[in-house]
């Protein structure tokens, strides 16, 4: 059995605020520097494509709502041209990338905060859509559902991912530790509107270090930052916005290893790119003590079923054969 060793970058920045083609062709340039320092893996933040919906938290919905109709405009279709441009993207550069977007749905209220994984043939291997938008989130995106939690297999290993506040529910990660994920990703958007004594970054970390320690697994973090264009474009429905969107310790980016430490140095607030070395042998010692999915647990004792349907939003139905029958 081969035990992979390779290295990972993480990206924290903002995109181009509401422009695909530009914050795809930001990305690309993340994803040839990482490829050329030698990373196979590159996660990027939160909803990357192209853009958070800060305005849910510091206007009202009716305000908002011109907003959001610029949102739905820059959210992309999974096989759409920006897409496709990603997937060759990690193909010439021969790297694994998760990638956050806002994904258009059929509908035009319906957008949904998704997650793709793209491996380092080109190929989209998963999708997950954040299964609870939190908060002030509700009124932009669309729940997920349980068809797509789950962990892909890529050339480095069982990838699995969660987006922001969902990283928080015990029972959808238990549901991917289950799957075997050995690499998690956890993608953020920096939230300066937090409660006064809500430390965003610390949060972050202990959502990872908790994963990771419970899983013996490596969480890989990747946020964004508000960036002065965000805020300028913002700026004439909420003059106070520097006020309300500028806070320290409000973004962390990083890697913590299967004993719940920290490597390396993590971004903090600043923007870059970081990277770490990841060896899965080092999940086996951990899991020798606590193997939650092995002998350190009572399976006769508790019973976890997910519903992995995709949802339906209608079932048709013809009883006009069977009624010509009686």
């Amino acid at each position: 059995m081969e035990f992979k060793k390779f290295k990972a970058a993480t990206v924290q920045t903002s995109p181009v605020f509401l422009n695909v083609e530009k914050t795809v062709d930001k990305a690309i340039s993340f994803i040839k520097e990482a490829s050329n320092n030698g990373a196979k893996l590159i996660a990027f933040p939160e909803v990357f494509i192209a853009g958070y919906p800060y305005w849910n938290w510091i206007m009202t919905p009716v305000q908002g709502s011109k907003w959001y109709e610029e949102l739905y405009k820059n959210s992309v279709d999974v096989a759409g041209p920006e897409i496709k441009k990603l997937c060759l993207a990690a193909k010439d550069n021969d790297i694994q990338i998760v990638m956050g977007i806002n994904e258009r749905g059929k509908s035009y209220g319906e957008i949904y905060n998704t997650n793709l994984i793209i491996d380092n043939k080109g190929v989209i291997v998963g999708k997950h859509r954040k299964l609870v938008p939190t908060w002030a989130e509700k009124l932009t995106w669309s729940s997920g559902d349980g068809s797509s939690l789950k962990v892909y297999d890529t050339e480095i290993g069982p990838i699995g991912t969660l987006a922001c506040g969902e990283n928080t529910n015990t029972l959808a990660r238990f549901t991917l530790l289950s799957q075997g994920e050995l690499i998690h990703i956890a993608n953020y958007i920096s939230l300066p509107v937090a409660p006064p004594d809500y430390d965003m970054a610390e949060a972050i970390k202990i959502r990872a270090a908790a994963h990771s320690f419970e899983g013996k697994l490596f969480t890989i973090v990747s946020c964004s930052t508000v960036s002065q264009e965000i805020k300028d474009a913002l700026r004439a429905d909420v003059p106070n916005v520097d006020e309300l969107l500028d806070r320290k310790s409000s973004a962390f980016s990083g890697f913590i290893g299967p004993n719940g430490a920290v490597i390396g140095q993590p971004l903090i607030d600043e923007e870059g790119m970081v990277y770490a070395e990841i060896d899965l042998a080092k999940c086996i010692q951990p899991k020798q003590m606590h193997d939650i999915l092995g002998h350190y647990n009572r399976f006769d004792i508790f019973d976890l079923r997910v519903n992995t349907a995709p949802t339906r939003k209608i079932t048709f139905i013809d009883n006009h054969e069977e009624f010509n029958k009686r």
